[in-house]
């Protein structure tokens, strides 16, 4: 594999999760996570490891086509290309870590150092860029609809049964929304998480 600038995944310098793996646990028992779920999960790394590109091709034109996301790839209203597509191969690696990645203690100490990286905390600094110094939670939060929805045609392309489409689809959706919620970490009051 390509060594993607910034991908720390594994790394004894990142510090540990605040977010314990009891709680990672009861996280994935309140979205309702079945080893099921997990079973699917893989199934749909599979079926997209060579659809990443496109993938990122789609989130990449919505995010370009809407001022206010592109915002915070940018100074001055300039998007900086050098940091979408440093962000980018991180982005796609996300996308087979999500599906294929045990959800064990390294997975969950880089799910917190992603989320400082979109936080005021550390954004920015992992590229050395200059550009908006956070991305703000309401944005963490709606962005797991079309990074959910836009998966489908995905999923469906490689012939799968409807059946199977829609349970990699549910299992892509849970992973989403449990990353998100570890992602939006530094952004809640202490205590409060």
């Amino acid at each position: 594999m390509e060594k993607i600038k910034g991908y720390d995944y594994g790394q004894r310098t990142l510090p540990p999760s605040p977010v314990s793996l009891a709680d990672l646990s009861l996280l994935k028992q309140t979205l309702l996570w079945s080893d099921s779920d997990t079973h699917y999960l893989n199934m749909a790394g599979t079926v997209l490891q060579d659809q990443v590109d496109a993938v990122l091709d789609v989130w990449y034109g919505y995010v370009g086509a809407n001022p206010h996301l592109l915002h915070y790839f940018s100074k001055n209203e300039q998007p900086n290309m050098e940091y979408l597509t440093l962000v980018r191969a991180r982005f796609g690696q996300w996308i087979i870590d999500l599906c294929q990645k045990e959800y064990d203690q390294e997975w969950l100490d880089y799910q917190f150092e992603i989320a400082k990286r979109h936080h005021s905390v550390k954004k920015n600094l992992t590229d050395g860029v200059d550009a908006a110094p956070i991305i703000h939670y309401r944005y963490m939060t709606a962005f797991i609809y079309p990074i959910t929805v836009t998966i489908k045609p995905f999923l469906s392309a490689k012939g799968h049964s409807v059946l199977d489409v829609e349970a990699m689809y549910n299992a892509w959706f849970k992973a989403v929304t449990l990353t998100v919620i570890l992602w939006t970490y530094p952004y809640i009051q202490d205590g409060a998480f």
